[in-house]
C-alpha cells in the first residue's frame, strides 16, 4: 500500500499505471485510492485533472469514511476540506475530525456559501473556535438571528432581550441576511418588492430603501474601505459591452459647450448685445441628457452600491460587470431583481468569479433551471461549482455539455459519464 504510493510519488510507475491510477482502478483499498488521487490531481500535471474528475464522482461512503478517520492522510483532508473541493455531505465528519487543522477551518469558513455556512454552525468544534467564529460574524452570508447566536457567549445580556434587540439591528442587518433570511419575518414585504415593476422605485419607501442600503454597508465595511474611492471598471470592457452605439449620448450631452463663454463676455460688455445673445442660447440649454454609464461613472463604491440596490435594470445590468467585488454582489441583493436578470447573469463570461460563486446562494434562483444549466454551462463558472451543479442537469443538456468546447475538459467528460448513466436507467425503466 505505502509502497504503491511512494512509486507514484518518485513516478517509477509507467504511463499506464499512472493512467490506472488517476482513474481510481488500482487494486489497493479504498483509502490508498482516495490518498493516489489527490496526490495526483495536486501535483501531476499529465494525469492531474483525469484524477480531479474521478475525485468528483468518487463513491461517497469511502470519502466519508476518509473525511471522519483522524488517522487519514493530511494532504486528502486538506484537499476535502478545500473551498474549492469541499462537498456538503463530508464537511459535517470535516468539522468535527480532530486531525483537520484550525487554520483549514478558518480558510474555509472566510470564503464559506449559505450552504457551507449552515454546516458550520451546526459543528460543535467549529463553534468551539475562536478563530473560525470571528471570521463567520463577518461573513455576508450568516442570518441576523444567527449573528445573535453567536454573539451570546461574550456578553449575556444581549441574549435574553432577545425580543427588543433585533428592532434595531434588523433595520441594519438586513442586507447581510440575504433573501433566504427573510422566509418568515419579511415575507409579505419581500413578495411585494418582487413584484414591483422594473423601472418603479414608488413601491418601496425611502426608509425601506435606506434600510437595505445601510444594512450592505454596514456589513461590507471592511470590504469598502479596502476599495477606497476605485472608479467603475467593467470586467471585459465598457465599449464591448454596451456597443459604440451606446456612446453617441455622450456627444449631445456637449452639445451647448460653446454657450457659456461668449454669452458672458458679451453680457458684460453690451447689456442689449447680450439679451439678444442670450435668445438663441436657450434652446441648447435644455437639461442635459445623461446615459446610465454616464450615472455610474461619476459615483464612487458607496454611490454605486447605492445604485446597485435601488437603480433600475439597464443600471443593474452595468453594474453586475464592475470590477469593484462589493458593487458586483450588491446587484444580486437588490429587491427588484428578476429571475431573467439572473438567467443572464449566469450565462456571463464577463463577470467576477464572486457573481457567480454567489448565485447559487439564493434558494429563489436555483429553484430556476435555467440558471442553473447556465451556470454549468459557464465556462467562467468555478470547477467546484459546475461540478456541484451537474446532477441536476436533464439529460439533453448533459449531452449538449458534453459537446461543449468552452468548458473545461473536466466538466465535458463528467457530462458525457452521467448522460450515459441516465440514458442506461432511463432505457431499464
Amino acid at each position: 500500500m505505502a509502497r504503491t504510493i511512494d512509486q507514484i510519488r518518485a513516478s517509477k510507475l509507467p504511463s499506464n499505471m499512472m493512467q490506472f491510477a488517476a482513474r481510481g482502478a488500482l487494486q489497493v483499498p479504498p483509502a490508498e485510492n482516495i490518498e493516489i488521487l489527490v496526490y495526483l490531481a495536486l501535483h501531476n500535471k499529465v494525469f492531474g485533472e483525469l484524477a480531479r474528475m474521478t475525485l468528483a464522482g468518487w463513491d461517497e461512503k469511502a470519502c466519508l469514511a476518509a473525511a471522519s478517520d483522524p488517522q487519514t492522510a493530511r494532504e486528502v483532508l486538506d484537499y476535502f476540506v478545500s473551498p474549492d473541493n469541499v462537498r456538503p455531505r463530508l464537511l459535517p465528519a470535516l468539522l468535527e475530525n480532530p486531525s483537520v487543522p484550525e487554520a483549514q477551518l478558518v480558510k474555509l469558513a472566510t470564503s464559506a456559501m449559505r450552504d457551507t455556512v449552515e454546516v458550520i454552525l451546526k459543528s460543535k468544534r467549529a463553534l468551539s473556535l475562536p478563530a473560525l467564529v470571528n471570521v463567520l460574524k463577518s461573513n455576508p452570508y450568516l442570518r441576523k438571528e444567527e449573528v445573535e447566536l453567536l454573539r451570546p457567549k461574550p456578553s449575556e445580556p444581549v441574549a435574553q432581550p432577545s425580543a427588543p434587540v433585533p428592532t434595531q439591528p434588523r433595520a441594519v442587518e438586513v442586507g447581510s441576511a440575504s433573501p433566504p433570511q427573510p422566509d418568515a419575518s419579511m415575507v409579505e414585504g419581500s413578495s411585494a418588492k418582487a413584484t414591483a415593476s422594473e423601472g418603479d422605485d414608488t413601491t418601496l419607501s425611502p426608509a425601506e430603501h435606506d434600510e437595505d442600503v445601510a444594512g450592505y454597508v454596514k456589513d461590507h465595511a471592511a470590504d469598502i474601505a479596502a476599495e477606497g474611492e476605485k472608479p467603475f471598471q467593467a470586467i471585459g470592457g465598457v465599449v464591448e459591452l454596451l456597443g459604440q452605439d451606446y456612446f453617441p449620448v455622450v456627444d449631445s450631452a456637449n452639445i451647448p459647450e460653446p454657450a457659456p463663454a461668449p454669452s458672458a463676455t458679451s453680457a458684460a460688455a453690451k447689456p442689449g448685445a447680450g439679451k439678444s445673445a442670450a435668445a438663441p442660447h436657450k434652446p441648447p440649454a435644455e437639461p442635459k441628457r445623461e446615459n446610465a454609464l454616464q450615472k455610474i461613472n461619476r459615483l464612487d463604491v458607496k454611490g454605486r452600491i447605492q445604485l446597485a440596490l435601488k437603480g433600475n435594470k439597464e443600471e443593474r445590468s452595468l453594474l453586475i460587470r464592475d470590477g469593484t467585488k462589493v458593487v458586483a454582489l450588491a446587484v444580486l441583493e437588490a429587491p427588484k431583481l428578476s429571475d431573467g436578470e439572473v438567467e443572464k447573469f449566469a450565462s456571463q463570461k464577463n463577470v467576477l468569479e464572486a457573481v457567480l460563486r454567489q448565485i447559487p446562494l439564493k434558494r429563489r434562483f436555483m429553484k430556476n433551471y435555467i440558471v442553473v444549466r447556465n451556470l454549468v454551462a459557464n465556462p467562467r463558472t468555478p470547477l467546484d461549482l459546475g461540478l456541484g451543479l451537474m446532477k441536476n442537469l436533464l439529460i439533453a443538456d448533459l449531452k449538449n455539455l458534453s459537446a461543449n468546447k468552452e468548458v473545461s475538459d473536466t466538466i465535458r467528460k463528467l457530462a458525457l459519464k452521467m448522460f450515459k448513466q441516465k440514458l442506461e436507467e432511463a432505457n431499464k425503466k
